[in-house]
């Protein structure tokens, strides 16, 4: 029987960010870079990649760390740094030498950078994408004299830019049309920009990658239904594509020697490592178990593949591949030795039908029981939209479960991983099918008879907490209660106070707010609050640029003139999520007692009681 956990142990559990840009491998192949949260906040730690020395933090301080680059030389690191969750990060340099820090980029209050940045091969320049300009476009700064110079001046919105090894060009993946994005290849000292395409214009292209030669470019498409991986022919323009099969492949690196090329494989949650020989055609699969696995490189000699895993057992952690061997090495030490991966409980993949869909979930069954009967359930919606829950590690899940609660992770129409056409189904109708997806995942329950109807609860964060309340507005008996995280819960309002990257992806894939404004209204939990009979709880950080807090305080104003049950906690100094431990343990807790409080009766389990 799995013993039921404290809050305050498992939000100490601090792995690598798994996020884009969370790692990075010295020029000599001897040392990684990695955003790391064992100190309590997201720093650069140094990494031995042969386990030769101990891991060894260079950062310290209260604000996230992010994207760390070494120099082409090897002697300076670039990394990211965020200010209270605003997300206006600043670039920096760091001496790996002497240790002293260089700000390159101090921002203004409303610029906001990308913290993956790319260094010219000569060490020069930096490439980055900010919004200095309102929208978020290219940019190449020099670092001797801080001046920078914009690249790119097309209408869409930029993510990336990535520095071919030769010096001359640019790979910018951007967002284009819809849910699409597309990769331009952008002269350095100037000229005509060209869109990765085919015969039949640009194409969706995700996460470009130059070969060692800079004559290619290795990226992903969903072009033709999955995430295919496809090598571009910079000379020629013919795409050649190497990996197309049911499922997607994603996240691409190249060999040093160009021979090789890996990418990740998504299976239904589970993401494993495919690594392909471009000469034979032979694959290898490889992964440490089931789980996922991200973000590889080759190391500079080829030896190794790096990448980060984590599964629902195992936080996580930065490992290494002996590619002669295929042995593993486990880099980052994330899990605390009073813990074992036995301690933890792994799900199970289920499906269900909504409409002519079939919806995926992430199913975790406790193994105490929390009451007499069936157990209470707690139905989880992820954000994004465009996401998906996988076979990983969730300290909050873990907790709820340990306390006896049935947890279904929805991966509702508008998820990743299931292909475009599932992608974009929920285009224009954001609150609309997907939380019939939703909803169908919680009668899923009580007709297996793995939960007890009565006591099921609904929780999300983004987007997710945008669907929990939607749920309890617009399916007002499903749930017994409801706890938002960092939500919106009016369009009008949210679309005029976000960022202008976000209000792109708001009118390509929901509507303008005054032509569509009868949509907007329609799909705006905040004007039906008094539908909702349910308790809601609210959590928002203060400093949100994307769900402002404002979007809570609204429902929460809502509720308190209607005279219905809620709580609304707002965090200082925190952003879209909640970066200091002390506010998770106060958060995660809050909602674990908000549960146990209102779907079963009992006491949460704190530290001092274990």
């Amino acid at each position: 029987m799995k013993k039921s956990f404290d809050i305050e142990s498992l939000v100490r559990i601090l792995g690598v960010v798994a996020g884009p840009g969370a790692y990075d491998v010295s020029p000599d192949g001897q040392q990684a870079a990695v955003v790391w949260e064992k100190s309590g906040h997201a720093e650069i730690w140094l990494v031995s990649i042969q386990g030769d020395d101990a891991p060894r933090r260079i950062t310290s301080g209260l604000e996230s760390k992010a994207g760390p680059r070494f120099s082409p030389d090897g002697k300076t690191l670039a990394f990211a740094q965020d200010c209270g969750g605003d997300e206006n990060c600043d670039v920096f340099l760091y001496d790996l030498t002497t240790g002293a820090i260089r700000n390159l980029t101090p921002a203004t209050p409303d610029e906001t950078i990308n913290p993956e940045v790319s260094w010219s091969p000569d060490g020069r320049q930096i490439a980055f994408v900010s919004n200095r300009a309102g929208q978020m476009a290219t940019y190449i700064l020099d670092i001797a004299t801080g001046a920078a110079r914009r690249v790119t001046e097309h209408s869409y919105t930029d993510y990336t830019a990535e520095w071919s090894p030769d010096g001359h060009w640019l790979a910018v993946n951007s967002h284009t049309v819809g849910q699409d994005t597309g990769v331009f290849i952008v002269p350095v000292g100037g000229g005509e920009v060209r869109a990765l395409g085919d015969a039949n214009g640009m194409i969706d292209a995700f996460i470009p990658r130059w070969s060692p030669d800079s004559r290619r470019i290795l990226f992903a498409s969903n072009a033709h239904g999955f995430y295919d991986v496809g090598i571009y022919d910079l000379e020629g323009g013919a795409i050649a594509w190497v990996a197309e099969s049911e499922w997607d492949k994603m996240m691409t690196d190249w060999s040093p020697d160009g021979r090789r090329i890996v990418h990740t494989h998504n299976r239904d949650g589970n993401v494993a490592l495919v690594v392909k020989d471009l000469t034979t055609g032979a694959t290898e699969t490889h992964e440490v178990e089931p789980g996922v696995h991200l973000l590889p490189r080759f190391s500079p000699d080829g030896k190794h593949l790096l990448f980060l895993y984590a599964g629902a057992r195992h936080p996580e952690d930065l490992w290494a591949l002996d590619l002669a061997t295929g042995k593993f090495r486990q880099l980052t030490q994330s899990l605390p030795p009073e813990f074992s991966p036995d301690d933890f409980t792994a799900p199970e993949m289920v499906s269900w039908r909504s409409d002519e869909w079939t919806v995926h979930g992430v199913l975790y069954r406790p193994e105490r029981a929390a009451t007499a009967g069936l157990p209470p359930g707690i139905v989880f919606v992820h954000g994004g939209p465009t996401w998906q829950w996988h076979n990983d590690w969730s300290i909050v899940i873990q907790h709820l479960v340990s306390h006896g609660f049935v947890v279904l992770s929805v991966n509702y129409r508008g998820s990743t991983g299931y292909g475009k056409a599932y992608q974009i189904a929920n285009r224009f109708d954001l609150g609309g099918g997907d939380m019939r997806d939703v909803i169908r995942g919680a009668e899923y329950l009580a007709r297996e008879g793995i939960a007890d109807p009565k006591r099921l609860g609904i929780t999300g964060a983004s987007y997710g907490g945008y669907l929990t309340v939607t749920a309890l507005t617009k399916y007002p008996k499903v749930f017994a209660a409801g706890s938002a995280a960092v939500p919106f819960l009016n369009w009008f309002t949210e679309h005029a106070n976000e960022r202008e990257d976000l209000q792109y992806w708001d009118m390509e894939n929901f509507g303008d707010p005054v032509k569509d404004a009868d949509r907007y209204r329609e799909y705006s939990p905040i004007f039906f609050m008094d539908n909702v009979i349910a308790p809601l709880q609210l959590l928002a950080g203060e400093n949100d640029p994307r769900c402002p807090p404002d979007e809570a305080r609204q429902a929460a104003d809502a509720l308190a003139k209607l005279g219905r049950p809620h709580e609304l906690v707002i965090y200082p100094g925190e952003g879209h999520g909640f970066a200091k431990v002390e506010n998770r343990i106060d958060a995660y807790r809050r909602r674990a007692e908000f549960f146990i409080g209102h779907l079963k009766d009992g006491t949460l389990i704190h530290a001092e009681e274990r």
